[in-house]
C-alpha cells in the first residue's frame, strides 16, 4: 500500500508481489491496570485520534493512525507477533 505522504513513491509489495510489513506505535499499561482507566484512556486517545489537526499531523509523518478498541489492539498485537515469529523462525534469525 502505498503511503498518503508519498502517493508517486511505488510501495515495495508492487515489486515483489506478497511483500507485508508495517510499523506500530501504541500505548499500553501494566496487566494490573484496572479496566475503568483502560476504557477512560481509550476514550479520550480516540477522541484525540478523532480530531482533524491531529490526525493531519500524524498523517504528515507519514503515519495513519488507527482508532481500536484495547481488545482489537490487543489482537492486533497478537496476529503481528505471530506473523513475525514465522518470519524469524523462517530465517533462522538469532539475537545476538
Amino acid at each position: 500500500m502505498r503511503l498518503e505522504a508519498l502517493p508517486d513513491v511505488p510501495a515495495v509489495a508492487e515489486f515483489l508481489p506478497g511483500y507485508e510489513a508495517s510499523g506500530l506505535v501504541g500505548l499500553g499499561a501494566p496487566s494490573n491496570t484496572p479496566a475503568e482507566i483502560i476504557d477512560k484512556l481509550n476514550r479520550e486517545i480516540n477522541a484525540g485520534l478523532a480530531d482533524p489537526g491531529i490526525t493531519a499531523r500524524i498523517a504528515d509523518l507519514g503515519n495513519t493512525p488507527l482508532a481500536l478498541s484495547p481488545t482489537d489492539y490487543g489482537k492486533l498485537i497478537a496476529e503481528e507477533t505471530e506473523k513475525w515469529a514465522k518470519v524469524v523462525k523462517f530465517t533462522g534469525i538469532k539475537a545476538e
